[in-house]
C-alpha cells in the first residue's frame, strides 16, 4: 500500500470513529432526555389577568393576533376544558398558589384596595407551591402581580420565592411616566392613602423606579431570572404573573398601530396589551434557547379568571364573563409546552383544575411535599401525558358570593350544574353543549341532585371569610343569611 493510500486509510479510520462516537454521544443524550424525571424541569407558569377565552389565537382569536403564543401551543398541548378554582384574581391566585380552594382558607374575596388590606394576607399555615421546590434546590421567582398581601409576613420572599419583582397589591397602571407623577402629586397633596396603581414597583422589598412600559418590564426581567437561575446552575420555578389585560386599558402607540382594523377604542387597546403579552413570551423563549434551558423547561400559559367583556375581552363560544360561575367567568384558555415530554399537536378536551398545578408540579421538581399539606387537587401528569380523564371520579366546584346571594357551579364530567344571579339550578352537557345554551335539568333530575348535593356538602368545608371586597360586604355576610348560603342547595322552587 503506497504512503497516499495508508494516509487516506488513516484519516477516513478517525473520521468514521469519530462519527460512530458523536452518533453514540447523541443517541446517549437524548435517550437520557426522554427518560422522565431524569433531569428535574425549569417550570415556566406564565399567567395572564383577565384574558378572554377566545382572545389568542391557539383558542379561536380571529382579530388578536398572538403569533408566538400559538407556536408554544401547536408544538405542544391545549388543554381546552381548563378551570381556574375562582372567577375573581385574588381567590384564583390563593388557589393556584396553595392547591387549596380559596373558600377552605378563607380568602373567598379579593383582598381590598388602597391600604384597607394592611396587615391582611393567604394565611401562613397554607405552605405555598414554591416551597417544597426551593427546599428541592430550585431557584424560585415571581414576577408581576402579587395581590396576596403586602405585609412582610406574606411578601413572596417570605412565601418561598427567592427573586420578586413587581407589585404587591391587585393593579397597576402600565406607563411610568404617568403612574409616577400621579404618585408625586398625591404625596406632595399629603394624601393618607396612596391607590395602589401608582405605587412604585419593588425588587425583593426595595423600591425602585422601572423606566418600561410594565408587561414589556416583566418581559426583561423574566429574561434576567432565567440567566440567572443558569449562572446558578440550578433548575428554576418561574411565576410570571402579567397584570395584563387588565385595566386600565393602557397600549404602546406601536402596538395599537398594528389592530387599526379593530373599530371599537377597548378592543383595539386590548388586542395590543394581549400582543404585548406575545412579544414577551417571544422574548423569553428566545432567551431560553440561548441559554439552553429552552428544551428542558415546562412552560403553562393560562389566565387567572375569564375575560371582562365589558373591557374588551371576547370569551366565545362561552357564556358569562369575570365573575360568573357560567363557564365564562372561570375557564380559561391553557397550554403546556415541553419537548419531547408533553405531547405535540394534542388537544386535551378533559377537564383540568388550577389546584392540580400545586401537586403535579412538584412531582416533577421530585419536590417532597409535606405530609400534612391538604391538597384540593391532584397530580394530572400520568393522565394527561396519557390522554386520559384525570377527574373522571372528581367533581370540580366553583362558587362566587355576591350581594346577599351566592352564584355556583359544578362539574362532573360530562355534566355541569350551575345556579347563577338567584335564578334555579340549570344541569347541561358541558362536553356537547360549551355555550350553556339547553338546560336539562327537567330530563335529568336525578344528576342535577346528585351534583346540587355534592356541592353543598363541599361548601360545609368552607371557613370564614378573613377579608371582604367590597368592604360593605362584611356586613351583610354578618347581617343576612349570606354566610349560610340560604337557598342556594334548594333546586325546587315551590
Amino acid at each position: 500500500m503506497s504512503i497516499r493510500n495508508i494516509v487516506l486509510f488513516v484519516v477516513i479510520s478517525l473520521l468514521t470513529f469519530n462519527s460512530c462516537k458523536e452518533k453514540e454521544k447523541n443517541t446517549t443524550d437524548l435517550a437520557e432526555y426522554k427518560t422522565p424525571l431524569n433531569l428535574p424541569p425549569n417550570i415556566l407558569f406564565i399567567l395572564c389577568d383577565d384574558l378572554g377565552y377566545a382572545d389568542v389565537g391557539f383558542n379561536g382569536s380571529t382579530d388578536i393576533t398572538t403569533p408566538n403564543l400559538d407556536q408554544l401551543a401547536q408544538d405542544g398541548s391545549i388543554l381546552t376544558s381548563a378551570y381556574v378554582a375562582h372567577p375573581f384574581c385574588g381567590p384564583s391566585r390563593a388557589a393556584l398558589l396553595t392547591g387549596r380552594y380559596p373558600h377552605t382558607i378563607g380568602s373567598q374575596f379579593n383582598l381590598p384596595a388602597n391600604g384597607a388590606s394592611t396587615g391582611k394576607g393567604i394565611t401562613a399555615q397554607e405552605q405555598f407551591i414554591s416551597v417544597p421546590m426551593q427546599e428541592a434546590g430550585y431557584y424560585t421567582g415571581a414576577i408581576g402581580k402579587w395581590h396576596l398581601g403586602e405585609t412582610t409576613a406574606y411578601h413572596p420572599n417570605n412565601r418561598g420565592f427567592d427573586d420578586f419583582y413587581g407589585f404587591l397589591a391587585g393593579g397597576h397602571k402600565y406607563f411610568p411616566e404617568e403612574y409616577r407623577q400621579q404618585y408625586k402629586r398625591q404625596k406632595e397633596a399629603g394624601a393618607k392613602i396612596i391607590n395602589d396603581y401608582v405605587l412604585p414597583l419593588e425588587h425583593n422589598g426595595t423600591t425602585l423606579q422601572e423606566n418600561e412600559y410594565l408587561t414589556d418590564a416583566f418581559s426583561r426581567e423574566a429574561s434576567r431570572f432565567i440567566r440567572e437561575a443558569k449562572n446558578k446552575n440550578k433548575p428554576f420555578f418561574l411565576y410570571l404573573a402579567y397584570n395584563a389585560p387588565h385595566v386600565p386599558l393602557e397600549a404602546k402607540k406601536e402596538d395599537l398601530d398594528k389592530f387599526k382594523h379593530i373599530e371599537d377604542k377597548d378592543r383595539r387597546t386590548y388586542a395590543a396589551m394581549v400582543y404585548a403579552i406575545d412579544r414577551g413570551v417571544g422574548s423569553i423563549v428566545k432567551n431560553l434557547k440561548k441559554t439552553g434551558q429552552f428544551e428542558n423547561t415546562l412552560i403553562i400559559f393560562l389566565s387567572d379568571n375569564g375575560g371582562h367583556t365589558g373591557h374588551g375581552a371576547n370569551n366565545f363560544p362561552l357564556t358569562g364573563r369575570k365573575g360568573d360561575t357560567w363557564e365564562g367567568g372561570y375557564r380559561v384558555p391553557m397550554f403546556f409546552h415541553w419537548p419531547n415530554k408533553v405531547p405535540k399537536g394534542q388537544k386535551f378536551d378533559f377537564p383540568v383544575s388550577s389546584l392540580d398545578f400545586y401537586p403535579t408540579l412538584n412531582y416533577l421538581a421530585g419536590a417532597t411535599i409535606p405530609e400534612n399539606k391538604i391538597l384540593d387537587g391532584k397530580n394530572i401528569w400520568e393522565a394527561f401525558t396519557s390522554n386520559q380523564n384525570p377527574h373522571d371520579k372528581e367533581t370540580l366546584f366553583a362558587m362566587r358570593h355576591r350581594e346577599g346571594y351566592t352564584d355556583v357551579a359544578a362539574r362532573q364530567n360530562d355534566w355541569k350544574a350551575v345556579k347563577v344571579h338567584q335564578e334555579p339550578w340549570k344541569l347541561y352537557n358541558i362536553t356537547n353543549d360549551i355555550s350553556e345554551k339547553t338546560d336539562l335539568s327537567t330530563e335529568q333530575p336525578a344528576i342535577l341532585e346528585k351534583l346540587v348535593t355534592e356541592t353543598e356538602n363541599w361548601s360545609k368545608t368552607h371557613t370564614e371569610p378573613l377579608w371582604f371586597d367590597p368592604l360593605y360586604l362584611e356586613q351583610m355576610w354578618n347581617d343576612s343569611t349570606m354566610a349560610t348560603f340560604n337557598q342556594t342547595f334548594k333546586i325546587s322552587q315551590d
